[in-house]
C-alpha cells in the first residue's frame, strides 16, 4: 500500500485573519499557506528591544511610530502578512481597508536572525518588502554574532548595501537623523559583556 502524502492547506487573507483573532500564538501569510511563528531566544528578544527602545526615545516628537513584533503588515502586492521585529512606519499609519490592526507604510524593517529564518529574511521576505512604495531601509542583526547588514534604497531599484562586524562602529540610518553604535544594538546579550 503506497500512502500519499495530503496537500498542505490553502487559506484565504479573510480566513487566516479570523485564524490570527482566535489564536493565542502568531502566524505569518504566505499567498495561502499558515507559517506558524516560533519564539524568540533571549538574545533575540534582547536586540529586537534594544534597537526599538533606541529608535523610540530618539523619533519622540517626530512623524514616526516605532513596533516591535506583534505588529501585523500586509504587503498585499505578495499577498503576505508578517510581523517584523521592528518596524518603523512614517505618520499618518496607512492601514489595511477595513481593519484597525494592519500597517502598509513602513519606511524601516528591522529583523534579527535566527536559524530558522535568515534564509527567509535575506531573500524572499526582503523581495516582498521591496514591493512597499514607503519602504527605504532594511536592517539585519544577527544574533548568534556581531553582524549587521544594512540596505539603503538609493534609488527605483537600487540599494545601497554595508555591513558592520566590528561593535565599536557607528551606523547611520538613512530615513531620519539617527547613528547607533553596534554595541548598543548589542547590550545585555552574551555577545557583549559589560564594561
Amino acid at each position: 500500500m503506497v500512502m500519499q502524502a495530503s496537500e498542505p492547506r490553502t487559506y484565504t487573507a479573510e480566513e487566516y485573519l479570523e485564524l490570527e483573532l482566535a489564536s493565542e500564538t502568531r502566524s505569518e501569510y504566505r499567498n495561502g499557506e499558515v507559517i506558524l511563528m516560533t519564539g524568540g531566544t533571549p538574545d533575540h528578544n534582547q536586540i529586537a528591544l534594544n534597537l526599538s527602545g533606541t529608535l523610540n526615545v530618539s523619533l519622540r516628537r517626530q512623524p514616526y511610530r516605532v513596533f516591535v513584533t506583534d505588529q501585523r503588515l500586509w504587503i498585499p502586492e505578495r499577498n503576505l502578512y508578517t510581523y517584523p521585529d521592528v518596524m518603523v512606519v512614517e505618520k499618518p499609519l496607512e492601514l489595511q481597508a477595513g481593519r484597525t490592526d494592519t500597517v502598509m507604510n513602513p519606511c524601516l524593517i528591522a529583523e534579527v536572525l535566527s536559524k530558522s529564518t535568515q534564509d527567509y529574511d535575506h531573500g524572499e521576505k526582503f523581495v516582498a518588502c521591496r514591493a512597499i512604495a514607503s519602504f527605504r531601509e532594511y536592517l539585519l542583526i544577527d544574533q548568534y554574532s556581531i553582524h549587521v547588514e544594512h540596505y539603503v534604497k538609493t534609488a527605483a531599484n537600487q540599494w545601497l548595501f554595508s555591513e558592520y562586524d566590528d561593535a565599536t562602529v557607528t551606523l547611520s540610518f538613512n530615513v531620519f537623523e539617527l547613528q547607533i553604535q553596534i554595541a548598543d544594538l548589542y547590550e545585555n546579550t552574551d555577545l557583549v559583556s559589560p564594561e
